[in-house]
């Protein structure tokens, strides 16, 4: 069975983060393995507090993985502080992980930065550089290029610059008005669209965790990155056209809408 590393934060609520990680890995047919960077107290209304990892123990939880059982891919999220950053760059370096995905969670979707500038500059300097793909939404793309994007002329121009200066492939997600859901990945010089069409439900958290984790799922399959950014695309429509509706704010999505199993009754 292959296998895939998730490197972020905890979400108590289950929508997000490490455990929209694990519900997707597994959804998408891997072996899901974690290292948490954080613990954070959330629900569907928002975070009221977060507990950091030490980079020792961080350290500590990616030697227990990679010398037991190494990851076929590597998906990161949350990482909240330039010493958490350095300290993942070191271990995927020291074991030679591929397939490196990174969500470079930034940008709240209410706009608030949730990265210190010193932090950002870690990210950029040493853990973009080792991704195999990077997923930023449009605030991100804008910070890591340097340019506003309006449109996708502006997708196009920023992805390109990212996968210049970083090296990889970029997958510039849609949205914040800018188009439907259509997503652009930039790799080796040129650009590709993914179009797709917006699902009308107010339940998207966790919606870049989960795209990111089924990218990686996919690669670590042996799919090309094109067949995997279908493939997760797909998924994600699957997982938000199920309309889920739980909590009392933004809820998550159905991550095991296509499951099937003689364990669970119909309805329940």
């Amino acid at each position: 069975m292959r296998t895939a590393l998730t490197i972020a934060g905890s979400d108590s609520s289950g929508g997000a983060g490490i455990q929209a990680d694990i519900k997707t890995m597994t959804a998408n047919g891997v072996f899901a393995m974690s290292a948490v960077t954080a613990l954070t107290a959330q629900n569907t209304t928002g975070v009221t507090d977060i507990l950091e990892s030490t980079p020792l123990f961080l350290e500590e939880q990616l030697d227990a993985v990679f010398t037991d059982i190494f990851p076929d891919a590597v998906k990161i999220g949350m990482v909240s502080s330039a010493e958490l950053i350095a300290a993942i760059a070191r271990k995927l370096k020291q074991y030679g992980a591929k397939r490196i995905v990174v969500d470079p969670v930034m940008v709240a979707t209410s706009g608030a930065k949730l990265l210190r500038d010193d932090a950002i500059e870690t990210l950029k300097r040493e853990l973009l550089p080792l991704a195999a793909v990077l997923t930023p939404n449009i605030p991100e793309a804008e910070i890591l290029s340097g340019r506003t994007i309006t449109d996708a002329a502006g997708m196009e121009a920023a992805a390109r610059a990212i996968s210049e200066t970083y090296g990889c492939a970029v997958l510039c997600k849609g949205g914040h008005q800018i188009n439907d859901a259509d997503d652009l990945l930039w790799r080796d010089g040129a650009g590709k669209w993914f179009r797709g069409k917006r699902i009308h439900n107010p339940n998207t958290h966790g919606t870049g965790c989960t795209l990111s984790s089924a990218i990686a799922s996919n690669l670590a399959k042996g799919y090309d990155l094109d067949t995997a950014v279908e493939r997760a695309k797909d998924y994600i429509s699957g997982a938000l056209g199920a309309m889920l509706d739980l909590g009392h704010g933004s809820g998550p999505m159905d991550h095991t809408f296509d499951l099937k199993s003689r364990f669970i009754e119909e309805g329940v």
